[in-house]
């Protein structure tokens, strides 16, 4: 089995397409055909149902495709781990993050690496924890910053805590004040019409966890922003929306923050990285610097 192979695997795997996929890595499509034909008798099966205009992948296509693309990732980070410089002047960092902390823990913490070493590449992908756990996996980040508990637990990465933060309340000035301007209680929550993120994100899943412990579903006045367009909308009036502490402190203006009552409600964040492969050493700084914060 040769690495070029596996390459040409995925780009038909992703293109459906031999013509196409021979573009995308460059290469006659003869050439692939026969690659991919090699590959298929080194393995003993067919990677690929070809019809007329019509090509799926069989079962041992879909056995092998995350394993392939794994390989492939692994390669293309242990190409730029050669390639940095001792220094750090060159190199990049592939970090993921739930949109909440690209909002809030992350400008000044990127700020301060990029001031070091500006020559590292910065690769952010916003996501929930879902996504990010199976993007750590296949290999296609070196970082994440992840909710604990993780949706389901994964031995083949490792997690260490970075933070406790406060959830809060947020609103507009010029409504009524959830709680009547006091603490809220996440049963007064039944009362208001709630701006909800998508599906995918922390936020979502622990808020609706919380109410329904409370015994109500919530009532959503609009539901599937991300996090600026759900700011956005509390500012307009449209409802309120529970939010990290650190994102309404760097709301700025057009916003009331107002506590939730205690027990309250928190969520632990945590830097995740695959067991099995060592974050380059762009992403080993990268990584102190958070730890550090």
């Amino acid at each position: 089995m040769q690495f070029q192979q596996l390459q040409y695997f995925v780009a038909v795997a992703e293109t459906r397409h031999f013509t196409r996929a021979a573009e995308s890595v460059h290469v006659a499509q003869p050439s692939l055909s026969q690659q991919i034909k090699a590959l298929e008798r080194e393995l003993g099966a067919d990677l690929f149902l070809r019809a007329r205009g019509n090509i799926t992948l069989t079962d041992a296509g879909e056995a092998l495709l995350p394993l392939a693309r794994r390989i492939l990732a692994d390669a293309d980070t242990a190409r730029h781990e050669v390639l940095e410089l001792l220094q750090l002047r060159s190199g990049r960092v592939r970090l993921g993050a739930p949109p909440s902390l690209c909002t809030g823990l992350l400008p000044d913490v990127l700020r301060a690496f990029h001031d070091r070493y500006p020559g590292v590449q910065l690769i952010i992908e916003e996501s929930g924890s879902h996504d990010l756990v199976r993007e750590l996996a296949r290999g296609a980040l070196d970082l994440a910053l992840v909710v604990l508990p993780l949706p389901t637990p994964s031995p083949a990465l490792t997690t260490v805590e970075l933070l406790r933060e406060d959830l809060v309340v947020v609103s507009s000035p010029e409504a009524d004040p959830p709680g009547g301007g006091q603490a809220v209680r996440v049963a007064d929550l039944e009362s208001e019409r709630l701006v909800m993120f998508r599906h995918g994100y922390d936020l979502r899943e622990l808020t609706v966890a919380a109410c329904r412990v409370e015994g109500f579903e919530p009532d959503f006045a609009v539901e599937g922003g991300e996090m600026d367009a759900v700011l956005g909308f509390v500012r307009a009036g449209l409802g309120v929306a529970v939010v990290p502490r650190m994102v309404a402190a760097r709301a700025g203006h057009g916003l009331r923050v107002t506590p939730l009552a205690q027990p309250g409600l928190q969520r632990t964040i945590a830097l995740a990285h695959r067991s099995d492969v060592a974050p380059p050493r762009a992403a080993r700084e990268l990584q102190r610097m958070l730890l550090e914060r």
